[in-house]
């Protein structure tokens, strides 16, 4: 009689770190392991940051388009309101007109953050990227139709400028995401780059932009601005999907997400980068409009209008690496002084007519908003990083996650400034004829935000000194 031996069932393999799995699943992911970072989690952390930019970059650039476009679709007008010359392509938008579509435009993409970050945990952080790029089809498409109907009525011109908010949303899943790859010391310096990536976006659109529409002459190519993200956002659509990543750390059920708005840091932090980041996408999308409204050159706001959103943008993760070393609350309270003392010079050059004044107060104010970007954004995991630590156990993992949602509900809330700031200079130039009470409650404002830093985040004996 012959004897079967069957063999034991075998154990499931247990994939090492960084492996890439079915559908670009990395399905064990240990970045605070410094062996498997140097020997392999880098290089994968930088490929994903890489295509990453790329992509939010597009959506930033995207976001923005409206913001040299209404230049060109505003109209001159004299002190009684009467039309004196219309602006291209048969459109003669008002100057509050212009800066409502900036609005909302912006508020729309800050709303848009909130399920952007929950999309990360549900889909995956590469498969989001790959529909989050091209979604931005419809603002490009959108915006390349209605410049060339000028007689449509102003709603619709809203509708279509609030779809460029998928822009601005890509922010949030891009940062929620990228900040997974990284070990906790290298976060500021990475998500830094990321954002910075991201916000100079702006800059570039606002200098390619009216390039594109010279193309067609002013009036034609309108269009053109819409036209020219169209390929920009196939083709990081087409590189995420093949060159990036899913991390099944960060696939998860929304949970921690929902649970970080429990915490009261994550409303702090949200309130501080309110004065950051949301006066740098406020001030980058009505810079160029303000140059033309306050001293009227139109020639200025369409050549040099993106230097603010450029030099906010390179300085963002100067910002991130600084707080690294120093603490991210030590660089944001410097960065929310030297706004206010920006602010202070730019009302001198309002009041005295002087370009060279304003321009050059305007540019310190967006470097300390990029630098104030980078070390909020810093601040947020160091945060839950000492709170996952006070829990104990094994709430480390619960805690990234918490920390990579509030990062995304954040973003949100502080891109609300957008919103809010392009209207404020709207309520100012309308009711007192001048910008200039807007900038003085600005200046309160950042005063304010430095010191709820310093008493929260920087005051000996603080819970959270020094994060």
């Amino acid at each position: 009689m012959t004897t079967t031996i069957t063999p034991a069932a075998a154990e499931p393999a247990v994939l090492e770190p960084g492996v890439v799995g079915p559908g670009r699943w990395i399905e064990r992911w240990d970045p605070q392991d410094d062996q498997f970072w140097a020997t392999r989690g880098k290089a994968i952390a930088k490929r994903n940051l890489g295509y990453s930019i790329f992509a939010e970059h597009i959506g930033f650039s995207v976001w923005m388009l409206w913001s040299i476009v209404v230049v060109s679709m505003s109209g001159t007008f004299d002190a009684s309101g009467t039309l004196v010359t219309a602006g291209a392509g048969g459109w003669a938008l008002t100057a509050g007109q212009a800066l409502t579509v900036l609005a909302v435009a912006s508020g729309v993409g800050a709303v848009l953050r909130i399920p952007y970050t929950f999309a990360v945990p549900i889909f995956g952080g590469r498969n989001w990227t790959v529909v989050s790029a091209l979604l931005l089809l419809v603002p490009t498409l959108g915006l390349a139709w209605v410049v060339q109907h000028p007689e449509v009525p102003f709603w619709v011109l809203l509708v279509v400028a609030g779809t460029a908010g998928f822009g601005g949303g890509n922010f949030a899943s891009s940062m929620a995401n990228i900040s997974f790859f990284y070990p906790e010391k290298e976060k500021g310096w990475a998500l830094g780059l990321n954002a910075a990536g991201g916000n100079i976006g702006v800059a570039v659109a606002q200098k390619l932009v009216p390039l594109a529409i010279g193309l067609g002459g002013v009036a034609a190519g309108l269009a053109n601005a819409g036209f020219l993200y169209v390929p920009f956002a196939v083709v990081s659509a087409v590189l995420a999907y093949r060159y990036m990543d899913n991390l099944r750390e960060a696939k998860a059920d929304p949970g921690p997400t929902a649970r970080a708005t429990r915490h009261v840091h994550t409303w702090l932090m949200a309130v501080l980068y309110i004065g950051t980041f949301g006066s740098f996408i406020g001030y980058s999308a009505a810079f160029p409009t303000l140059l033309k409204v306050v001293f009227e050159r139109p020639d200025i706001a369409l050549t040099y209008g993106f230097l603010g959103a450029l030099v906010g943008s390179i300085s963002r993760p100067i910002g991130g690496r600084l707080s690294d070393r120093v603490g991210g609350s030590v660089v944001t309270v410097v960065s929310f002084l030297v706004m206010a003392a920006a602010g202070v010079v730019a009302v001198v050059g309002v009041q005295q007519k002087s370009l060279p004044v304003f321009f050059a107060s305007f540019m310190v104010l967006f470097v300390a908003t990029g630098v104030g970007n980078g070390s909020t954004y810093r601040m947020i995991p160091a945060i839950f990083s000492r709170l996952g630590a006070r829990a104990g156990g094994d709430s480390a993992l619960e805690f990234k996650r918490r920390a990579a949602g509030a990062v995304g509900i954040i973003s949100a809330v502080g891109a609300l400034g957008g919103f809010v700031i392009p209207f404020v200079y709207k309520f100012a130039k309308e009711e007192y004829g001048s910008i200039v009470p807007a900038l003085q409650v600005y200046v309160g404002v950042f005063v304010g935000l430095a010191a709820l830093t310093w008493a929260v985040y920087l005051r000996r004996g603080a819970t959270m000194a020094k994060v």
